[in-house]
Formats: C-alpha cells, sequence, structure tokens
C-alpha cells in the first residue's frame, strides 16, 4: 500500500514534480493558439500550416493517451512518466528552433506522444504513491494548480510572443523538464513490479486510430483549398482506417478501448454530447485568438488576457457547480450548460475590428464560461457512472480522447465549412466575416448537444467526490480520473479507496 504522506517532504516534492509535468502539456494546449498569427507571418506559413501546427500534437496526443497510460502501468509510471517529460521537452526544442512550417508540424506531432506519455503519468504517480488518506487533497491539489496553470496559459503565451517571440511558447518548456525530471528521478517512488499489469498492449489499435485521425484531418484541412485525387484517395483511407480500428478493438483479446463499455447506454449518450461541447470548444479557442488579433487588431497579449475569464470561471465555480448537479442530477446542467455555450458563442459574432473589450468581448466570454462551469462537472460525474467503478479509469481516458479528437476535427472542419481560404488570417475582413459563421455553426452544434442530453440522460448519476470532476481549469478536454488507464483490457482502474467511496454506476 502506498503510504507517502502529503505533509512530508517526500509528498511536497512528488506534488511539485507531477504538477510541474501535467503543467507543460497544459500549457501548450493554452498558449499556442495565440502565438499562430505571428507563427504564420515569421514561417510565411498559410492556414493550413496554421491548424496543422495546433492538429499534429493533438492528432498523436488523442490516439496514444491510453497507449500511454497502459505503457505505465506495465513499466513502472515514474519511467514512463520521466521519459514522457525528456521526450516532451525534446519536441519542444525542436519546434522552437524549427526552421519552417514543415519542421514545426513535425515537432509537434512528437509533442503529442511525448503528452500521451506524461499525461496520464502525472495523476497515476499520485494514485500509486500517495497514502489513501491523503490522496483525495494531493488530487485536489494538482487539480487546483493546473487549472491555475491553464488560467495563466493564454496570457504567458501573449506575454511570450510580444516579448521574447512565439518560439519561447515551446522553449518554456525545456527549463521546466530540467527541473520535473531529477526531481520525479530522486522522490517519487517507483511502482511495485508486482503490481504492474501485464504486457497486453494494443500498439495495433492504436497505430490504426492516430493515423484514422490523421488521414481524416489531412482531407478535411487541404480540402479547403481546390479538390485533388490525393484528398479524395486521403479520405477514403481514413474512413478504411477508422473502420480497422474498430474491428481490431472488437476481436483483439486485450483491446486498447474495449468496445463493449459502449453497452452502457448513458456513457455513449455522454461521449455523443461531449464530442458535440468539445468541438465547438475547440473551435472557438482556435478561432477566437485569430480573430483578437486578425479582424480586432489587438496585441497577442491583449487577445491571450481576454480570453482568461473562462478558465477563471471554471478554476473558482466548479466546486458549486458539481455540488449542484450532486442535487439534482446531470440532466438540468447538460442541457443548460451547452446553451449557455452557444448564447456565448453567438455574443462573439459582435467583436470585429473597433470592438470594446467591456461591451462586446467580455459579456460573451462570461456567459461561456459559465456555461463551461455548468457542464464540464457533471458529464465528468456522469461519465464515471456510468459504468462499473473497475472500469473507471478507461472510462475517463476514452471520453478524454472523443474530447481531444473531436477539437481537432473542428479545427480541421471550421476553416472548410465557413470559408476561409488558405490567406484568410492575413485579411481582417474576410477573417472577420467567416468567424461569425463559424461561431453561428458552434452554436448550432452546442444546442444539438443540449437536445440530446434533454432528451436521453433520464437518470441522475451518483454524486462524483472526486476533486478532479470538481476542481478543473482547462477549458481543452473535460478531466482524467487519476486511478490511471491500464491493465489487461488497456485501460482498467486500480480499486476505489476507501476514503473515497463511490457506488456503481447506474
Amino acid at each position: 500500500m502506498p503510504d507517502v504522506r502529503l505533509a512530508s517532504p517526500q509528498g511536497k516534492w512528488i506534488l511539485l514534480t507531477t504538477v510541474l509535468g501535467s503543467s507543460m502539456a497544459m500549457l501548450d494546449s493554452t498558449v499556442v493558439n495565440v502565438a499562430l498569427p505571428r507563427i504564420g507571418r515569421d514561417l510565411d506559413a498559410d492556414l493550413a500550416a496554421l491548424q496543422w501546427t495546433v492538429n499534429a500534437y493533438m492528432v498523436t496526443l488523442a490516439g496514444l493517451i491510453l497507449l500511454g497510460g497502459a505503457l505505465g502501468d506495465r513499466f513502472g509510471r515514474r519511467k514512463v512518466f520521466v521519459v514522457g517529460v525528456l521526450w516532451f521537452a525534446t519536441a519542444s526544442l525542436l519546434c522552437g528552433i524549427a526552421p519552417n512550417a514543415g519542421v514545426l508540424i513535425a515537432a509537434r506531432a512528437l509533442q503529442g506522444i511525448g503528452g500521451a506519455l506524461l499525461t496520464p503519468g502525472s495523476l497515476a504517480l499520485i494514485q500509486a504513491s500517495f497514502h489513501p488518506d491523503d490522496r483525495g487533497r494531493a488530487v485536489g491539489l494538482w487539480s487546483g494548480f493546473g487549472g491555475i496553470g491553464a488560467a495563466v496559459g493564454p496570457f504567458l503565451g501573449g506575454w511570450l510572443v510580444d516579448g521574447p517571440g512565439w518560439r519561447w511558447v515551446f522553449l518554456i518548456n525545456v527549463p521546466l523538464a530540467v527541473l520535473c525530471a531529477p526531481i520525479a528521478v530522486r522522490h517519487v517512488p517507483e511502482s511495485d513490479s508486482g503490481e504492474r499489469a501485464p504486457g497486453h498492449f494494443d500498439v495495433l489499435g492504436a497505430v490504426l486510430g492516430a493515423l484514422a485521425l490523421a488521414l481524416v484531418t489531412y482531407t478535411l484541412i487541404e480540402a479547403a483549398g481546390e479538390g485533388s485525387l490525393v484528398i479524395a484517395v486521403t479520405g477514403v483511407a481514413g474512413l478504411v482506417a477508422a473502420v480497422a480500428f474498430v474491428l481490431v478493438e472488437k476481436y483483439r483479446p486485450h483491446p486498447m478501448m474495449p468496445l463493449d463499455i459502449f453497452a452502457s447506454r448513458q456513457f455513449t449518450v455522454i461521449n455523443v454530447v461531449t464530442l458535440c461541447v468539445y468541438a465547438a470548444f475547440g473551435g472557438f479557442f482556435f478561432l477566437a485568438a485569430l480573430q483578437l488579433q486578425v479582424a480586432v487588431g489587438w496585441s497577442a497579449l491583449a487577445a491571450g488576457t481576454a480570453l482568461l475569464p473562462t478558465t477563471a470561471l471554471m478554476l473558482l465555480l466548479s466546486a458549486r457547480s458539481g455540488e449542484l448537479a450532486d442535487r439534482i442530477g446531470p440532466r438540468i446542467p447538460l442541457t443548460v450548460g451547452p446553451l449557455l455555450c452557444a448564447a456565448g458563442m453567438l455574443l462573439m459574432t459582435r467583436v470585429g475590428p473597433g470592438a470594446s473589450y467591456l461591451t462586446d468581448v467580455l459579456p460573451a466570454l462570461l456567459v461561456l464560461g459559465l456555461g463551461m462551469v455548468t457542464l464540464v462537472a457533471p458529464l465528468t460525474a456522469t461519465v464515471l457512472a456510468a459504468v462499473e467503478t473497475a472500469r473507471a479509469g478507461l472510462a475517463s481516458g476514452v471520453n478524454n480522447a472523443a474530447a481531444r479528437a473531436a477539437g481537432l476535427m473542428a479545427v480541421a472542419a471550421l476553416p472548410l465549412l465557413v470559408g476561409m481560404g488558405p490567406e484568410a488570417y492575413r485579411m481582417p475582413d474576410a477573417f472577420d466575416a467567416a468567424f461569425g459563421r463559424a461561431m453561428v455553426l458552434c452554436a448550432v452544434v452546442l444546442v444539438a448537444g443540449s437536445v440530446i442530453a434533454f432528451t436521453t440522460v433520464r437518470r441522475p448519476a451518483p454524486g462524483c467526490r472526486r476533486p478532479e470532476c470538481h476542481t478543473h481549469g482547462s477549458v481543452a478536454v473535460p478531466p482524467l480520473e487519476p486511478e490511471t488507464a491500464g491493465g489487461p483490457d488497456g485501460g482498467v482502474s486500480r480499486e476505489t479507496p476507501p476514503s473515497e467511496p463511490r457506488r456503481p454506476g447506474t
């Protein structure tokens, strides 16, 4: 049994290194969008290259995050976490010195692999190291500090872009890794080899999943230019890879994503709602940072700072929202939350040249942030409650990967759907008009998610008392369950600590 106490020096070191590690990946998901206009100008890149700067990272991260958790369970959580931190830092260095857009995109894909190793590992280390009596508080502190990091990410990104330059958005990860990795090696205990999961790895499934995402993403991004036979072939190949992924997961003895988990109607429905919600969020945060700089004419720092209210509201109010959902059930929050987010995005259509922060931007972000607060905690609680306790880690990992996949599909598809050409971000008037159409489309997707939740989520989920459900500042993805993915089927969690009871799901 893990016996490290939070108040001990070792406990504080473990908390520090896990916060540093997760902050690297979390910051990277929030600061890069602010830097995109400057990256495009300095590297003479078109809009498609900017889309790939975001999506190359998301493709490998979403495709491999479940496998990353299983590798930690088999080879040692500390070892895989440290490898992930060093891998992520090396890829960040390559991003920072990239001479052109092609090298930057390739390095971003490598970053995603590192993120898939360290993201599940940071929470797994807390679960494996701390005494059960301190585990809940440790996760709460981890979530809180991570939320603060997510909140300051856009501000930090804007300051770096306007100050030392956009390359430091990536280079800042290197000193964090230099600090994080030695602390982990020295102070974090390695998981006991006797408790490690057997070595069943669904590498084929992970490769097929990532390949399907990459091919479909390529098709959507490149289709914004003139159509070609290559685009048609990659589109068909992407669909074939997706079908092959489903077949492999169905018949493989130890799949990365066992399809029988979708036998739970509640789990399936909540993941459909997740796809709607996080597709809209992904599209919004990609385009909003560009809109504030390209059309409104603000600096990167001003644009990044302007986006702070959404994550700040989530950090401050998620706990109360989670408590309310515990009392009334998930149906109302999962219906009202997307509608509030849709209203916020419609308000963003007023943001254009000459927009005022106080009268145009802030009201929209406050409404959007309140919608996020309303839905994120109930969504996480319902996902965990929809399956048996032993599969909570797998359920959380699938939901997290679904949200990431939805975000990258939105970044790929939205510019195509609203008529943004390759040079759109260099033409303020054209970009402003397309941004307005994109916000309407995002609002429609959110309304669809609300309708699905209202018509299908019937039974209230048991209350989620776990800190990661209620103390969470990331706007990009739902929080992960700290009971790590892994185990015989590639994603079975460990038993629930006695100090944090949870009833079986509905």
